[in-house]
């Protein structure tokens, strides 16, 4: 279930508004905290949420059940004041009472993502990961300062843009996924996509304006493919004919058309299924790629003119460029190290609303499991000075000295492995690969000797001996 369904939580009848906070999963923008909780305590969800991507607190709440009759008018009094009181410089939120079933009623705090870095008063700094509210060491903290100003460009005004320049479609499917029943300027403003002033952000056109490129012409994704593994130069160039496209409009618009130009011009190979059957499969798995874009198009730098997305297919090869550097916080050497960061927290919001993105910091470490699982290369990250490139290859995890080494349709054995990813035993391989025994065992024996695999069993006869592939 989204946290989605917490906007105009008011407006649901008062019976269920204590199941849906109670079944609300704790997450990116919502946490729950007992009426006990100090209010110096409770300075860091605030922080953390200020210094990411905003979010909600429930206070009233423990364990699963209810203890919102110890907000008395005092400790009200004391939550409202701890943005001002533990907080430097004071985070803006909004504290209300929501009356839940049988005259009960708890508080929630609504906090926006912040332009400024904010701290406790003993000076730690907070942020957001996913559910859990993470301290940051002195470099991290220095960076996220470098990084603040650059991640509020989606909220400045778009200059002129009015409400006009909005898709109706696309302003309808907001609203549905956010469950808003107010006016539209209500369903805008509980994502931040419009300003105290009235202004519609550049997030807003990004996200729901029929033509975002009249403000950002550098706002479209581009998806060429080439038949050589080299895009060559002039006369050499190997961009084929009628394969290069431009896709531009809201961003929901562009990552659904530039993906379906992916998978349609993507190359496929032979490989073999879960199922023990060969298949026409994408040359590069569909959730990897797909993943890079999404992370592309809801995570590059805007306020980065003159550059755009591109995609590049090439017969063994995707890559997928984006304007702007890794947040500090973020090691491309290291990239399953990388704690979650949005440089865009309100498009990154909403596009978790619409379903386009989870948003739990798991991108980058599913794109890694999607190649493993096929037995394909690591993704590999370069970072430039205005750019960061990801490249997935169709190339396979076993180094070159290992395939030459290996026995021919190693890579039978080890797809039923990947495919199921749990140990089987000799007996299951055999029935998926339709093998012999012997021919089976030997190349399991072969695997394991170059520690590729590796056997558990009391004995050669234990018939519930299994082969567990080591990552």
């Amino acid at each position: 279930m989204s946290t989605a369904i917490l906007h105009d939580l008011d407006r649901a009848p008062p019976e269920d508004r204590f199941r849906l906070l109670l079944e609300a999963p704790e997450d990116q923008w919502f946490d729950r905290k007992s009426a006990r909780v100090s209010p110096k305590d409770l300075a860091r969800p605030l922080i953390a949420f200020a210094n990411a991507e905003g979010g909600t607190l429930a206070i009233g709440l423990r364990d699963g059940s209810y203890d919102g009759e110890l907000l008395t008018s005092h400790k009200e009094n004391a939550i409202r004041q701890v943005g001002i009181d533990f907080t430097v410089p004071p985070v803006r939120s909004r504290v209300w009472r929501l009356e839940i079933d049988e005259g009960r009623s708890l508080l929630l705090i609504d906090v926006p993502p912040s332009e400024h870095v904010h701290e406790s008063m003993s000076g730690e700094v907070y942020l957001r990961v996913g559910d859990e509210s993470k301290k940051l060491s002195y470099g991290q903290r220095r960076e996220l300062e470098y990084d603040r100003g650059s991640a509020q460009f989606e909220y400045e005004p778009a200059p002129e843009a009015t409400f006009e320049d909005l898709d109706s479609g696309e302003i309808q499917r907001y609203r549905g996924a956010i469950g808003a029943g107010g006016d539209d300027d209500t369903a805008l403003r509980a994502r931040s996509l419009l300003r105290r002033d009235g202004s519609l952000t550049q997030a807003a056109v990004l996200l729901l304006g029929e033509r975002p490129q009249d403000w950002l012409p550098q706002a479209f994704v581009r998806v060429m493919r080439y038949s050589e593994n080299s895009p060559g130069t002039g006369s050499r160039q190997s961009l084929e004919s009628g394969k290069d496209a431009r896709f531009e409009g809201p961003i929901p618009r562009v990552i659904d058309e530039a993906s379906a130009c992916i998978e349609s011009w993507l190359p496929h190979r032979r490989a073999l299924t879960g199922g023990g059957r060969f298949t026409d499969i994408p040359l590069i798995p569909s959730d990897a790629w797909l993943e890079g874009l999404v992370n592309a198009v809801v995570h590059r730098s805007y306020s980065m003119a003159g550059d755009h997305i591109r995609v590049s297919i090439y017969p063994s090869r995707i890559e997928i460029e984006s304007p702007g550097r890794f947040p500090g916080l973020a090691d491309p050497t290291s990239p399953l190290d990388i704690a979650r960061y949005a440089r865009n927290p309100r498009i990154a919001r909403v596009c978790s609303d619409l379903g386009i993105t989870l948003e739990r910091g798991e991108g980058i470490r599913r794109i890694f499991e999607e190649m493993r699982l096929l037995g394909l290369a690591d993704p590999q990250y370069h970072q430039s000075s205005g750019s960061v490139r990801l490249t997935l290859t169709a190339s396979s995890r076993l180094s070159p000295e290992q395939q030459e080494a290996l026995p021919t349709g190693v890579d039978e054995v080890l797809a039923v492995l990947r495919a199921h990813g749990r140990p089987l035993g000799t007996g299951d391989i055999v029935e998926e690969t339709r093998r012999s025994r012997p021919w089976v065992r030997r190349v399991l024996g072969e695997l394991e000797s170059h520690g590729i695999v590796s056997w558990d069993g009391r004995s050669d006869r234990d018939p519930r001996a299994t082969w567990t592939l080591l990552d």
